[in-house]
């Protein structure tokens, strides 16, 4: 275990102590995009939204960027729901690519950075997905739960236990009813000193 000391939010201040188990390391939470116009884009949307991570999906993903008039958030939108199969299928270095193809599409898309940093999160590079997870939640997410959840694993991945905790509760705080910051928090101990 880690311990972090930090000051208790109180008028009293009392040093805290955040200890964290080990774990094995947990895949970072996808972010997809719900796309409408085109059919196979829009197909391709449902698999990403339903958690596939099949290469006959991804292939109607590839389909629908080569062979549908997409507008320009749909087709950023498509590459952000490519790249998120390629990232449950642990592909970190594919995903990236794709994160990269919808920035350039579209600069302003927040889940673009959000997977872009979950990617980047995925293949140890912690520093870079911090840096995109804040820039997505700086432009606005659907889902910034799992912002957090994978800023709060680049934060454990820097060892910054005192900001991953705290990531991983303002995640739990915007979804309670999600499991995995609860898995995730459930490592920790907070000592009042």
């Amino acid at each position: 275990m880690r311990k972090i000391q930090f000051p208790a939010p109180t008028s009293v201040l009392l040093p805290l102590a955040i200890l964290a188990a080990a774990t094995a390391f947990a895949l970072p939470a996808a972010a997809a995009v719900t796309v409408l116009g085109g059919d196979m884009a829009h197909q391709c949307s449902l698999a990403a939204i339903k958690g596939a991570s099949d290469e006959r999906s991804e292939a109607t993903c590839t389909q629908a960027l080569d062979g549908e008039f997409l507008s320009v958030r749909d087709r950023a939108g498509t590459f952000v729901n490519r790249g998120v199969l390629k990232l449950r299928r642990k592909d970190f270095t594919a995903a990236q690519g794709d994160f990269d193809l919808a920035i350039q599409t579209a600069p302003a898309l927040g889940e673009a950075y959000v997977n872009r940093g979950a990617a980047a999160v995925g293949a140890r590079r912690y520093a870079q997905g911090v840096a995109d997870i804040n820039k997505a939640l700086q432009l606005g997410v659907e889902e910034p739960e799992k912002a957090y959840y994978n800023r709060a694993l680049a934060f454990e991945g820097l060892d910054d236990m005192k900001a991953a905790y705290f990531d991983y509760q303002k995640a739990l705080e915007l979804k309670p009813d999600w499991d995995q910051p609860k898995k995730e928090l459930s490592r920790f101990t907070v000592e009042r000193r």
